[in-house]
């Protein structure tokens, strides 16, 4: 299903972002869409991807696409990309899904208690989906001669911690599979990155500021020991304008202050 929330026409082409909530998804989508992208945001729930197209597309002026996917679904991946290709060119495709991990459930978790479908079902939108995703949109890139790739990975894409095995294989895939991406198609012209978040993603600086002041409440930046997503998608979109000349396949960003690493 995909619902089109547009203010302006683009000349350039489409930036297809998948996984997109409230933080880093958000507020890649709203990067592009500055920078004069078409912008397909892609997730599970429909209606609040509605409400993030909505909200870009009047502060940016910019077409903005809300396509659900479901990543744990091949099928559901297929149709997704059908709506996104139907709009033209995938100029960029930022894979930024993942499986929630297991703190967000109150810890880690034991590995004689982790199932095989939630196990097999992490593998499948860490890196299964993103596999997926990317042969929808390269065929198109490989045809220009131009493209950009971005993976989003996590300190678990390095290192293995206990209690994550879950999301640390499918980070450990994805990271590979963004290796082998690169030295295949960076000949071809098709940039390929793998960007590690090394902490915790927090809420926009920027729209917090504005939500708060509004109210009268101060805003602590960073104090907390997150970063901030629209930073993050600055290096995104710096990653796509990048000279070919001295491409970047991968690249760790964190906090200044971090607190939970």
């Amino acid at each position: 299903m995909m619902r089109s929330v547009s203010s302006s026409s683009s000349t350039r082409g489409i930036a297809a972002i998948v996984g997109v909530g409230p933080n880093l998804g958000r507020s890649v989508a709203r990067k592009f869409a500055h920078e004069g992208y078409t912008v397909a945001i892609l997730a599970r729930d429909l209606g609040r991807l509605s409400r993030f197209a909505d909200e870009i597309a009047r502060e940016e002026k910019a077409q903005v696409y809300a396509i659900r996917i479901d990543c744990s679904e091949s099928q559901s991946v297929r149709e997704a990309f059908e709506g996104v290709l139907s709009l033209g060119f995938v100029e960029v495709l930022v894979y930024n899904a993942y499986q929630p991990i297991p703190w967000q459930y109150g810890g880690p978790s034991s590995f004689t208690d982790i199932r095989l479908d939630s196990f097999q079902k992490s593998l499948t939108v860490s890196s299964v989906s993103a596999l997926h995703c990317a042969q929808q949109v390269l065929p198109g890139m490989v045809e220009r001669g131009r493209g950009t790739i971005i993976f989003t990975g996590c300190a678990a894409s390095l290192s293995g911690v206990a209690g994550f095995s879950e999301l640390c294989c499918g980070k450990f895939a994805l990271r590979g599979l963004s290796q082998c991406l690169a030295k295949e198609f960076h000949p071809l012209g098709i940039h390929v990155a793998h960007v590690i978040i090394d902490g915790v993603i927090g809420e926009s600086r920027a729209l917090a500021m504005q939500q708060r002041s509004f109210v009268g409440e101060q805003v602590s930046v960073g104090g907390d020991g997150s970063i901030d997503p629209d930073s993050v998608a600055q290096t995104y979109w710096y990653l796509h304008i990048q000279p070919r000349a001295a491409w970047t396949q991968e690249i760790d960003v964190r906090s200044p202050n971090p607190k939970f690493f």
